[in-house]
């Protein structure tokens, strides 16, 4: 193992970047996606992680300085209360604020009766997707913006101000995050980029499941309508984002195109259609997407199957990762698979014991990255994350 930084960060790059491509490096790389573990280990609460980024990014470094992982994010937490407050977003319940001060922040889904988007608003949006959330949507996620068409105030028009001041400032101090990873530690950036699917952004954002759920059944065409409206507009935001030297994925979070969410009748005919093209033309452009497949997809593996050999990097949930394994482990790098329970609640012994049998049966000829099924909150025990970490590199050298 290489002392110097430097040559640290090119080794577990190279280790990293291997793996994605179904190839076998010198060792499983270790990727944990981390959260509020972070501020767990470092000492902090979920809510000082949460209201100041600043501790946040020095959890993550403390946790990759004294972790021996290959990659990570640089930081999990991503919802910062400086830029949440600033705009007066409705849709996030905040640590200290709304829920308690050690609990992660939480999406808070909108009334059904109270959806951000109304169910005859499908027209609406896929005319002009843009000017829809700007003026229809976001004075109705917003406690400061006036809407359309009423008088304008000053707590609109500040919020604007502190909202563009916010987004500055925390997005543009991920560069220099990034580069004191690497400098401090020799730990890889693991994502650039970020995409979600358009069924996606009409489920979280705009009519919340419940009302999505109803529309599914009485207005089907709109909602493909819509969906394929939003195409365009998310390809640009994964590559707009992405990494430049195309090495590490793009993030594509996974939300309700899975069971039991939608049924099969409901994937292929309006969540696949309006995702898969998109897939194809970032992979077209040289780009690998990391499918973060949060809950159950073993349902739909046949349809990712349809997709280029390691054209993505398949994280697997609530799934079993040796049947997927099985499945589509041939076709894609595969990652995680390790139950967020077993790291909360079982012994060392156990987590140690069944990363050995993932060395076994998953990752024995390459193609596997270490990590969680599910993003580590602050319920993941530091000694069963201590303990896969040491097994992974006791017993993942090739």
């Amino acid at each position: 193992m290489a002392t110097d930084k430097e040559q640290l960060y090119q080794q577990r790059f190279k280790r990293y970047t291997t793996a994605m491509r179904k190839g076998k490096p010198d060792m499983i790389p270790i990727r944990p996606f981390v959260a509020e573990f972070t501020a767990k280990y470092a000492g902090y609460t979920c809510q000082q992680v949460a209201h100041d980024y600043r501790v946040a990014f020095e959890a993550a470094c403390k946790c990759a300085a004294d972790f021996d992982w290959d990659a990570v994010v640089a930081n999990m937490v991503y919802v910062w209360t400086g830029l949440t407050q600033a705009i007066g977003l409705k849709y996030y319940g905040i640590p200290g604020l709304h829920i308690p001060k050690d609990t992660g922040f939480q999406y808070r889904e909108p009334p059904e009766d109270n959806a951000f988007m109304q169910a005859d608003e499908y027209e609406a949006l896929a005319a002009d997707p843009v000017g829809f959330l700007y003026n229809v949507w976001l004075p109705r996620v917003s406690t400061e913006i006036s809407p359309a068409g009423r008088p304008t105030s000053y707590r609109n028009n500040l919020s604007f101000v502190k909202g563009g001041m916010a987004m500055l400032s925390y997005f543009t101090a991920f560069g220099p995050q990034i580069q004191r990873l690497r400098q401090e530690s020799g730990t890889v950036s693991a994502i650039a980029g970020i995409f979600k699917a358009p069924f996606d952004i009409i489920a979280d954002k705009l009519r919340g499941y419940l009302g999505l759920t109803m529309d599914l059944f009485e207005r089907p065409k709109q909602v493909l309508k819509a969906c394929e409206a939003l195409m365009p507009h998310l390809l640009h935001v994964a590559i707009s984002g992405a990494d430049p030297s195309k090495s590490v994925p793009i993030g594509f979070w996974m939300h309700r195109g899975c069971v039991p969410f939608i049924n099969r009748e409901q994937f292929s005919q309006l969540y696949w259609p309006t995702l898969k093209p998109v897939i194809l033309e970032i992979i077209r452009q040289g780009w690998q997407v990391l499918f973060y497949a949060e809950g159950k997809w073993a349902s739909h593996l046949d349809a990712f199957a349809e997709l280029p050999d390691a054209g993505i990097v398949l994280h697997v949930d609530q799934d079993n990762i040796f049947e997927v394994h099985k499945k589509v482990g041939h076709k894609f790098c595969l990652s995680g698979g390790i139950p967020n329970f077993m790291l909360a609640y079982e012994t060392p012994d156990t987590v140690r014991d069944y990363c050995k049998r993932i060395i076994r049966e998953v990752a024995f000829d390459g193609g596997y990255i270490a990590d969680a099924s599910a993003i580590m909150q602050n319920e993941a025990s530091i000694e069963n994350v201590r303990a896969m970490t040491e097994t992974f590199r006791e017993y993942g050298v090739y």
